[in-house]
């Protein structure tokens, strides 16, 4: 592929011919996202589709696989939205998927209030506390830890994007599910449904999926848990299933 930079390479998306550029300065795509980007309902033949905090474009290449609707990724940090927009264009998917480098709290109001069908989110997982993340590489920060954008932000940004029965989803930390739970039913999205991600069976989880409904009725479904790692060391056909 031509048009790489020094400290850059070029790695395909689990199971999937897709292209993610990724660069050794900035901070590269995880597990989380792709789980997130599984987990999360879409419609299929339409609909507005939005990522926030979308880094170098994973949620939105991947949703592009499940979904003919359009996809929106929005990130503030301009290298890293440099990247999702190389992406992009590496997959042709430059009709469907773009890639708006700005602050996602400033989304409904670009792009209109209460007219998303679904709305995806990979935050920062950590607070403030960055400052020796911040020296040593401030997009590793960003990416990481709440400096630029909160989980409230997060929620009610999404609250204010969703339509009527518009979903939400995003991945986080197990420790703070309650924060989510409550914030989301502050913004007017009904937790749903929800997942815990496992290293291995018998460990803690380290990570929880969660999906909401704008005004959906009280009920949630907890789903079966992944597990990441299986006895042999190797990927569960829960991360990477069996062709």
């Amino acid at each position: 592929m031509e048009g790489i930079n020094r400290n850059e390479r070029v790695d395909y998306l689990f199971h999937t011919d897709l292209k993610i550029i990724q660069s050794d300065d900035l901070f590269p795509f995880s597990l989380d996202s792709v789980l997130l980007a599984r987990f999360v309902y879409v419609p299929i033949q339409h609909g507005c589709l939005v990522d926030l905090c979308t880094g170098n474009g994973v949620i939105p290449f991947l949703l592009s696989q499940r979904t003919k609707g359009e996809i929106t990724g929005i990130e503030i940090q301009p290298e890293v939205c440099h990247l999702a927009e190389r992406g992009a264009l590496a997959n042709h998917l430059e009709s469907r998927v773009r890639f708006i480098c700005g602050d996602a709290k400033d989304l409904p109001e670009k792009i209109g209030r209460h007219s998303c069908d679904v709305v995806t989110c990979n935050p920062p997982y950590f607070n403030k506390q960055a400052a020796r993340d911040l020296k040593l590489n401030p997009h590793l920060a960003i990416a990481r830890h709440e400096i630029l954008i909160t989980l409230s932000d997060v929620l009610e940004t999404a609250g204010k994007l969703l339509k009527q029965g518009g979903k939400f989803a995003l991945v986080h930390r197990p420790e703070r599910l309650v924060e989510i739970l409550d914030g989301m039913r502050q913004e007017g999205m009904e937790p749903k449904r929800l997942q815990f991600v496992h290293p291995r069976m018998g460990k803690p989880a380290n990570m929880v999926l969660v999906e909401g409904t704008r005004g959906g009725r009280p009920g949630i479904t907890v789903l079966p848990p992944i597990a990441v790692y299986g006895p042999d060391g190797q990927y569960t056909e829960d991360v990477w299933p069996k062709k």
